[in-house]
Formats: C-alpha cells, sequence, structure tokens
C-alpha cells in the first residue's frame, strides 16, 4: 500500500486522535502515526501542538522513525523554541549513538535547528562529532560548523571550531577536506577580513591530494578555493597546473569550468617561452569544445565563459573556428553567442571560411540573427584588412536583395567601413543613396545622413538629400537629430554659397524648437563658431579623424581579468562582477589576477585598502554628470573614437575649468552661459601657505623650534589609497593621499592605465568645498601614460579657493581629465593637514579662551587602545602642529591642555586626560565652530595611532 493514504481521513478529532497513537506502545502504530503528523505537516496544517508527544518518540533506535521525528523537529523548533530543548538530551546521547548514521544526523538536524537558546547546548556534542573516527561524521559535521557560524559567529569563534576546522583540511579522507573546505570558504565570503583560509604550500598539496579522490562537487570547492591562492613563484604554478590539468577530461561541467579557471590564472605566472606554456595551451582547447556538445543550456554557459576566455587568450581556440559555426536548430541565444566568438577568432587565416559562413547566415529567416550576421561582416572587415574589399562586395550584394532590416545593417557596417579605410571604397555611396527612402530605423538613418555629410562634395544632390530628412525634423530621434545638424553644417563648409538658407534652418530648428538640451547646445555651438571664425569653424568641424579600432566592445582590461577570476559562476554569464548584481551584507571581495611573470605589479588587489586606513575613508565615487561634455566635444555619433580632436591652447591646462561651470552647477550654483570650457585665467596670487612656509613669525619663530612650529619631519602621512578605481574611469586608476610638509600642502597621486591606448592632456579642478582646498599649480604629467604604467605627481594645494560646507565637513570632489573623458570621484581628507605651524596659544589666551567658549560646544570622545605616555603622546601630536601649551598631573592622571589653529582661522582647545595603565585616553574639544570638533578627533586618532 502506497504512503497516499496517510494524506487522508475522515477523522473530526485528528489531533486527539493522532496524540492517543504517538503514545500507543507499539513500535509500528508510532511510526504511522509519525508519518501521517509530517503529512499534515507538509500539506500546511499546523500540528505544533502534538510537539512534546512527537520529541518523546525520538527515543528509538528505528532510523527510519528518527528521521521523521528529526524532520518535525527541524521544521518546528524555531516556533517552539521553549519545546525545543527537550529535544536537547537526545541531540546529546545520538551523537554519541554507536550507529555513524545516527550520528550523522543528529548533527545534521543540529545545524538546521536556529534557535539561540538550543545553539550552546550543541557545541559539546559537535566538537566530539568533529573529532569522530567515522568520516562520514566528520564531514556532517564540518558543515554543521558553517550553518552554526550562520547563526552565533561569535559562539563559533569562541568554541575554537574554527581551528578545528583548519584541522580537517590535513584529514586522511578526502570527503571530509572538501566539506572542510566548503565550509571555511563561506565563512570567510561573510568576512572577508578574516584570514582563515590560510593557504601555504602544504595545505595547498593536502588539497591536491584530496582533489583526486572527491565526489564532483567536492572537486569544486576545492578547485574554487585553490583560485583563491596566489603561488609564491612560477615553478609553484606549474606543478599546480600540471595536477589540476586531469580535472579537465571530468564528466561534470562545473568541474571542468573550475580547472579552466585555476589554470587561467596561474598561467598569467607562467613565462611565454616555456614548453609547458604551450602545452597548457593546447590542453585547454579540447574539454571547452567538448563542453559545446552539451544541451543548449549548458552550451550557453560554456559560451559565455568562453567568450571571457578568447578575449584573454585567443591563442587558446584559433584553430577551432569550426564548432562555433551555426547549427540550424541551436537557439537564437546561442546562435548570437556563437556568431560574437567566431567573430573574436577571425583571422587572416580564416577569414574566407568565416565570410562564407556569415553569408549564408544574412539569408536566414530569424530577423535578430540575420542582422547580427550583416554586422559581423562589417566587423570582420574592420579587424581583417585583407579581406575588407570581400566584405564590401558582400555587403553590396546583401543590399541588392533589397530586404529592408538588411539594407539597414549594412548601410551602418559601412558607415564604419568608411571611417576604417577612408578614400578606398567611396564608389559605393550612389548604391547607399538610392536605398534612402527604405531606411525607417534612428540607427541606420543616422549613419545614411553621416554619410552623405561626410562625403558631400562627392554627392551631387546632397543638400536635396539632408533636405528630405529637415521636413519631419522633430519626428526624428535625438540620435538622427544631432547628425543631421552636423551632417548639414559639415555641408555648409564645404558649399557655402548653395546651402546658406538649410543651414539657417536647421540651426533655427536646433536652437529654438527643441527642448532638448544636447541639441540645442551643439546647435548654439555651430551657430556661434560659423559666426564668429568660420576657418576655426572647418577646422573643427571637418578635422580629420582618427581610424577607429578593430574591436569595440571588448571587455576593460581590468574588468576582464576579474571576470576570469569568476569563470563558472554567475558573474562570467552576466559578464559583471560580483559587486554589480549581488545585494546584502556579504562584503563581495574584489579578486584580481596575479601579477604577470617579471612585472612590478603589487600582488595585492588594487582595491585592498591599506591596514591603516580606516574604514571611512573608501572614497565614494560621484555619478558622472550625463556624458554633455563628451557629447559635445565628439561631434559625430558612432563607435567610440581614441579621443576628441582637441585644438591644443596656449592656456595652461591646470587653470581650465573643466567643465565650464559644470561642477558648480551640477552641486546648485545656477551658473548662466553656455556650457562651453570657460577659461579663467591662472591665479596670479602667491598661495597663502607657500608664502610663509613657516607661519607668521618670521626668523625669530625659526629658532623656537620647540614653540610655534611642527617638528621639520612634517605632519603624519596616510598610506595612498585607491580613490577612483579603473572600473569606473575606463581603466584610469587613481590612488593618493595627503601630506603637509613645513606648511605646504600637497595631494599625492598614483595614476595608473590599465587601458589599451595611451593617456595624455591630464588636468585636475575641484569642487568648491568646507576649507577652500584647491589646486595651486596645473597637475603635471610630462609625458603621456602608456598601459600599464604608473607615474607619480605631487599636486600643491593652496587654501585660497572658493568656500561651501560640505557634508560630510571634510568631503572633496575632484574631477580628472584626459585625452579620453572626464572622471569624477570624491575623497575625504584627514583635517590634520590643515593644522597650521602657528597653532601654539598664550597660556593666558588659552586659559580666557577656553572659559569664554560655552560648555555645550565642549565635545568628549574615547581615543582606545593607545598605551602611549603623556612625553609620547605630546611629541607625536607636535608633528602634526598639535601643540601642548601645558602639562599637569592630577591625581595620577596626566592632563594635557593643547591648541590648534585650521588654515580658516578657526581656533581648537583640547583637554586629553592619559591615565597611567589604561590604554584608552579621554579628550576634550572646545571650539567656536563645534561641527568640527568631531573631524578632529578622527585627526587625533589617526596620528596617535600611527
Amino acid at each position: 500500500m502506497s504512503d497516499s493514504k496517510y494524506f487522508t481521513t475522515t477523522k473530526k478529532g485528528e489531533i486527539f486522535e493522532l496524540k492517543a497513537e504517538l503514545n500507543s506502545d507499539k513500535k509500528e502504530k508510532k511510526k504511522e502515526a509519525v508519518k501521517k503528523v509530517i503529512a499534515s505537516m507538509t500539506v500546511g496544517k499546523d500540528v505544533s501542538a502534538l510537539f512534546p508527544d512527537v520529541v518523546n518518540c525520538m527515543q528509538t533506535d528505528n532510523l527510519e522513525l528518527k528521521k521523521l521525528v528529526y524532520l518535525y523537529l527541524m521544521n518546528y523548533a524555531k516556533s517552539q523554541p521553549d519545546m525545543a530543548i527537550m529535544a536537547v538530551n537526545t541531540f546529546v546521547k545520538d551523537c554519541e549513538d554507536p550507529n555513524p548514521l545516527i550520528r550523522a544526523l543528529a548533527v545534521r538536524t543540529m545545524g538546521c535547528i536556529r534557535v539561540d537558546k538550543i545553539t550552546e547546548y550543541l557545541c559539546e556534542p559537535l566538537r566530539k562529532c568533529l573529532k569522530d573516527e567515522d568520516p562520514y561524521v566528520r564531514k556532517t559535521a564540518a558543515v554543521c560548523v558553517a550553518k552554526l557560524h550562520d547563526i552565533n559567529a561569535q559562539l563559533v569563534e569562541d568554541q575554537g571550531f574554527l581551528d578545528t576546522l583548519k584541522d580537517l583540511i590535513s584529514d586522511s579522507n578526502p570527503m571530509v577536506v572538501a566539506n572542510a573546505v566548503a565550509a571555511l570558504s563561506e565563512i570567510a565570503e561573510s568576512h572577508p577580513s578574516s584570514n582563515l583560509l590560510d593557504l601555504n604550500p602544504q595545505s595547498i598539496n593536502k588539497l591536491l591530494t584530496a582533489l583526486n579522490e572527491c565526489t564532483e562537487w567536492g572537486q569544486i570547492f576545492i578547485l574554487d578555493c585553490l583560485a583563491n591562492y596566489t603561488p609564491k613563484d612560477d615553478r609553484e604554478a606549474q606543478s599546480i597546473c600540471e595536477r589540476v590539468t586531469p580535472r579537465l577530461s571530468h564528466a561534470n561541467s562545473a568541474v571542468v569550468l573550475s580547472a579552466v579557471k585555476v589554470l587561467m590564472k596561474f598561467m598569467e605566472m607562467l613565462s611565454r617561452d616555456l614548453d609547458y606554456y604551450g602545452t597548457l595551451l593546447k590542453k585547454l582547447a579540447p574539454p571547452l569544445v567538448t563542453l559545446l556538445s552539451a544541451e543548449p543550456e549548458l552550451q550557453y554557459v560554456a559560451l559565455r565563459n568562453i567568450n571571457l576566455i578568447v578575449q584573454k587568450r585567443p591563442e587558446i581556440l584559433k584553430h577551432e573556428m569550426k564548432v562555433f559555426f551555426v547549427k540550424y536548430n541551436d537557439p537564437i541565444y546561442v546562435k548570437l553567442e556563437k556568431l560574437d566568438i567566431m567573430i573574436r577568432l577571425a583571422s587572416q587565416a580564416n577569414i574566407a571560411q568565416v565570410l562564407a559562413e556569415l553569408k549564408e547566415y544574412a539569408t536566414e529567416v530569424d530577423v535578430d540573427f540575420v542582422r547580427k550576421a550583416v554586422r559581423a561582416i562589417g566587423r570582420c572587415a574592420i579587424k581583417v584588412e585583407q579581406s575588407a574589399e570581400r566584405c564590401v562586395s558582400t555587403l553590396l550584394d546583401l543590399i541588392q536583395t533589397k530586404v529592408n532590416y538588411v539594407v539597414q545593417e549594412a548601410i551602418v557596417v559601412i558607415k564604419d567601413i568608411f571611417r576604417k579605410y577612408p578614400n578606398k571604397y567611396e564608389s559605393v555611396i550612389a548604391t547607399l543613396c538610392e536605398n534612402l527612402d527604405s531606411l525607417d530605423e534612428p540607427e541606420a538613418r543616422a549613419a545614411m545622413i553621416w554619410i552623405v555629410g561626410e562625403y558631400a562634395e562627392r554627392i551631387d544632390n546632397a543638400d536635396e538629400l539632408l533636405e528630405s530628412f529637415l521636413e519631419g525634423f522633430h519626428d526624428e530621434s535625438t540620435q538622427v537629430q544631432l547628425q543631421l545638424l552636423t551632417a548639414i553644417v559639415k555641408l555648409f563648409l564645404k558649399k557655402p554659397t548653395e546651402t546658406q538658407e538649410l543651414v539657417q534652418q536647421v540651426l533655427s530648428l536646433a536652437t529654438q524648437d527643441s527642448d532638448n538640451p544636447d541639441l540645442r547646445d551643439r546647435g548654439y555651438i555651430y551657430w556661434r563658431l560659423l559666426s564668429t571664425d568660420p576657418v576655426a569653424a572647418k577646422e573643427v568641424v571637418l578635422a580629420e579623424k582618427p581610424l577607429i579600432s578593430e574591436e569595440t566592445d571588448l571587455i576593460e582590461p581590468t574588468l576582464l581579468d576579474e571576470l576570469i577570476c569568476y569563470i563558472g559562476t554567475l558573474a562570467s554569464v552576466y559578464h559583471k562582477p560580483p559587486s554589480a548584481f549581488v545585494e546584502g551584507s556579504r562584503g563581495v571581495v574584489h579578486k584580481s589576477l596575479p601579477p604577470r611573470t617579471g612585472s612590478s605589479e603589487s600582488a595585492e588587489s588594487p582595491e585592498a585598502a591599506p591596514a591603516g586606513a580606516a574604514p571611512s575613508e573608501q572614497p565614494a565615487v560621484i555619478p558622472t554628470q550625463g556624458d554633455l561634455l563628451g557629447d559635445l566635444l565628439n561631434l559625430d555619433l558612432g563607435p567610440p573614437v581614441s579621443g576628441p580632436p582637441v585644438a591644443t591652447s596656449s592656456v595652461q591646462m591646470g587653470a581650465v575649468d573643466l567643465l565650464g561651470g559644470g561642477l558648480d552647477s551640477l552641486m546648485g550654483d545656477e551658473n548662466e552661459g553656455m556650457g562651453g570650457p570657460s577659461f579663467t585665467a591662472p591665479s596670479a596670487v602667491m598661495p597663502s601657505n607657500l608664502a610663509a612656509p613657516l607661519g607668521g613669525g618670521g626668523l625669530g619663530d625659526l629658532f623656537d623650534l620647540a614653540g610655534g612650529m611642527g617638528g621639520l619631519s612634517g605632519s603624519y602621512v596616510a598610506p595612498k589609497t585607491v580613490w577612483l578605481p579603473a572600473v569606473k574611469a575606463k581603466g584610469l586608476e587613481i590612488s593618493g593621499t595627503f601630506s603637509r610638509q613645513v606648511g605646504s600642502l600637497s595631494m599625492d597621486l598614483t595614476l595608473s592605465n590599465k587601458a589599451l591606448q595611451v593617456m595624455s592632456d591630464f588636468a585636475i579642478q575641484f569642487n568648491r568645498n568646507s576649507f577652500g582646498l584647491a589646486p595651486a599649480a596645473p597637475l603635471q604629467v610630462h609625458a603621456p601614460l602608456a598601459p600599464n604604467q604608473n607615474v607619480e605627481v605631487s599636486l600643491p594645494l593652496n587654501t585660497v579657493g572658493s568656500v561651501m560646507k560640505m557634508d560630510p565637513l571634510n568631503n572633496l570632489q575632484v574631477a580628472v581629465k584626459n585625452n579620453i573623458d572626464v572622471f569624477y570621484f570624491s575623497t575625504l581628507y584627514p583635517l590634520h593637514i590643515l593644522f597650521v605651524e602657528d597653532g601654539k596659544m598664550e597660556r593666558q589666551m588659552f586659559l580666557a579662551t577656553w572659559k569664554d567658549i560655552p560648555n555645550e560646544n565642549e565635545a568628549q570622545f574615547q581615543i582606545k587602545d593607545c598605551p602611549l605616555t603623556a612625553d609620547a603622546v605630546s611629541s607625536k601630536l607636535q608633528g602634526s602642529n598639535i601643540f601642548t601649551i601645558a602639562k599637569r598631573n592630577v591625581e595620577s592622571q596626566d592632563m594635557l591642555y593643547q591648541s590648534l589653529k585650521l588654515t580658516n582661522g578657526i581656533w581648537v582647545l583640547a583637554e586629553l586626560r592619559i591615565q597611567p595603565g589604561n590604554p584608552n585616553l579621554t579628550l576634550s574639544l572646545k571650539c567656536r565652530a563645534p561641527e568640527v570638533a568631531q573631524y578632529v578627533f578622527q585627526a587625533y586618532e589617526t596620528i596617535l595611532k600611527n
């Protein structure tokens, strides 16, 4: 008879009947009753009233009955915590049962009962099971530790379970090792700072030994753990690779991808001249190809990962083009992904094959696929120069088919081919113009208008063609309107006499009748250019355009390196780092590839903040203010170019207002005017803090070294942190810190180029801020910054800039411009860089001022864990311009009375209480501007603890 009978009942007093059956003496009857209870629970009936009766059934040797009772317990323990305590004794007993299955079952259930009261009672049984002689019990106990850590992390740490877990990594049984690694990885993920998986060559060796004998999921845990290890040299990396390679032939695709991840990561450390490097490349291709014979969903995941691998190391699959040819029965998502990889692998050797395939695809029935295929032909032309001629003739054949969407895609890609190979294929323009009327998609219309404007001198009726577009100007999309405006201005500059009316018409449409700010701005810029200086207009609008690059859709290198570390996870399918789509409190740790052999890059990931930096110092990146500036300068839409053609100006770059009031208006200053870059004259006044580096006292002060001036060593300088990560700034990474040396302020920067192109024309500007910080000179980067290079720059600062109160007070918003774009970030500067050298008050003055400042302005703070003597504190603080005016000893406590002065003239008075033997100091601050107290306290903490 099947178990369905438990779900049918006709009785009235059901709970009462079940209670009676549960208390029956007959074992069989008991078991039947528990099954009925579980059945009721499964369909959602509340049977929690039977809790004590079910728990009584735990005292049994029957494994089946025990499992059912434990199932009930897991479900109801949370709602009946007081009752659940009754079950604790049984757990403790079951953990010492001679049958290992029962011991493991007890441990597993303990981990699933998420009740705080009970967890303490479970520590003893869990400790025994972690040291159990049976590996099945040990492996179950290892996972239980991770579950317990999730409920009560502190308890797990206090009980020393984490150390026991670490010991299990050296266990003789591979499954125990795998579970211990899984549990530690899980715990480490929720506590990124704790160094739990302290991997060293010995533990790695144990993991590799266990790898061969684990179940497939055990292997994945171990491989993922190996991927987080950084070998000490290339020999170690090679030996790990040799031992991981056999996993590539595993039947489970997840194991294969995890192995590929480890190998891709450690290959970074192998020199390309090694024979082994070549062998490894050859070994990586077959498993990836095999993944493509799985079902479509798995193929898609494999293809998304292959897409990353091909961008990082195209040589792995360069001979495997044929497996990426599309099959007729592939789902569309697989087809599109295969197409993408085909283009990435296209080279002179295989282009003929690829083009023949693509031409076939262009006659398919699936519209999305055909579009992508036509676009692919264009990308091949741009990528492999020798094939351009054939690609163009293929595209012309496709245009002759007169299929609307094929024609439109073809025109979009032909525009790019013109950009890549100027003055070569313009003979086809006539054919394109014949199809003008059939274009109805914005991108195709914009491409056609660009072609007509760019080659107006070769097209006799160019003005008529463009005029035909003007009739419905307001119905067009922004992309087409912008393109039309630029094209007509180009036409006017080429044939001024015939097109005067046309250009007037388009300029008034763009500036007076349009409510799109981008369009209006571009219209005004052209209008002013044409009216003030037609020669300059010609130079700007008809400037030589840089050739477009072959791959416009490559993933940015730093992001690609991070994604390679996530092969086989969701991040590799989304092509986004986990921080972009994982929500919640778990800190997502940024991963990065180990440095290439022989490179000087540090092995630490650039995001790792130095140990001394407080968490609050992590910079926040200001969101980019539209791409308005880029849009204004980059007068042509289309693929990204290597930089807008900006005329070099004689004005010093440091004095240029990068945004023409852009950043100010962004912050609420209604700035009139047109948004074009406005140039402000360099400040002729020598900044006050450079003019008198030693404070106001002149020579007399020079000799009073202990008095009015800080030690010449300068104040404390925090280690550099990353202010602008490369991922947010198209490959430019900026890290920095602030320093004050003998009265001069500076911002010390490291600029790193992690992009594929050279960076130049650097400039920097600050937004208005609480203390008027501003650059005292232009940002001096003397030579262009090549890819993978970095440069150290010290930017002198003064405090005579515009002032606006920020929140937090020490927030500084910065704009940095280079030839690629303008980038924004904000950072917090430590207040002690603003403590001036003449901050020592006279004693009498100090007393009078202290009394004069109202008591409600006094703020008290605790500086914890700072076991220094009064003299050490005093000399440390004096280095950063906090001066001790008097010292008293009251009831065996040292009291230091101190003063400091900020660059804007605000005085802060302090009383610091130091008790011998107590590492905590008490700081009282008095100031007429109480809002600075919090930041002065942070400065005290920073100086004393470093």
